[in-house]
């Protein structure tokens, strides 16, 4: 049976890229790319020989339908990203969406994400976290971060390098300065750096050493009561 198959790809090394999805991407009978130039660079390297078409955020809202209609028709077709797993803040999320509705297979292999290497190298708790991609630019911004601003799991955000310090000082105003994170730039790249500290101590860094490449922000979640009195030794 055919079927949507969600490729991910390397967020830096190319060494990254699983030998199944390889595979997949050579068998497919069509490839969606979000950027048919980027992901050409990663056949290339591949030696993968296989037609594209774009499928990014502007068009994937009028295409989706045909996509469906097309797997349904028989062929298997691959979608990729510009990096990492399609759908987790790049486009995806309708064409899966629209496949399970129209009751077409789909399945996602297992590959690289930039947010899973900067918690697990955080240091941060990670038994519980949400995930928060990219904070609203303007309209919501304030309101998101008050409503984040109570929540006790380790958060994760996305961030341009461009915005860092601007979101690092607004998470200080809503969480407080010795709120503990952890930024990871450039993951799985030859620059790749994590700078642990508090967000006072971070803003700081950043202040001085220009922030560059992929931001992932890792913010510890507000202490319960439970363990602040295990941190000072004191019991109820």
């Amino acid at each position: 049976m055919a079927k949507l198959t969600v490729v991910p790809t390397p967020v830096g090394n190319l060494e990254d890229m699983t030998f199944r999805a390889i595979r997949v991407l050579k068998e497919a009978d069509l490839i969606l790319a979000e950027d048919t130039r980027t992901t050409g660079i990663l056949l290339k390297h591949f030696e993968i020989q296989n037609r594209m078409q774009s499928h990014h955020k502007f068009n994937e809202h009028k295409t989706v339908e045909q996509v469906a209609a097309r797997i349904k028709a028989g062929e298997n077709i691959a979608l990729v990203s510009d990096a990492g797993t399609p759908a987790i803040s790049d486009p995806g999320f309708m064409l899966v969406r629209e496949c399970v509705r129209q009751g077409v297979e789909v399945e996602c292999l297992p590959g690289a994400t930039a947010f899973v290497p900067a918690l697990v190298a955080s240091g941060l708790p990670n038994e519980k976290f949400c995930f928060e991609g990219f904070l609203p630019q303007k309209k919501g911004r304030q309101t998101r971060l008050k409503e984040l601003s109570t929540e006790y799991r380790t958060i994760i955000f996305y961030e341009s390098p461009f915005r860092l310090v601007k979101t690092l000082t607004q998470l200080a105003e809503f969480f407080g300065n010795d709120r503990p994170v952890s930024v990871s730039r450039e993951i799985s790249k030859i620059h790749e750096e994590t700078i642990r500290g508090t967000l006072e101590e971070v803003i700081a860094h950043f202040t001085v050493n220009e922030p560059k490449g992929e931001i992932v922000i890792v913010l510890a979640g507000l202490k319960d009561k439970k363990d602040k009195e295990t941190e000072t030794g004191t019991e109820v």
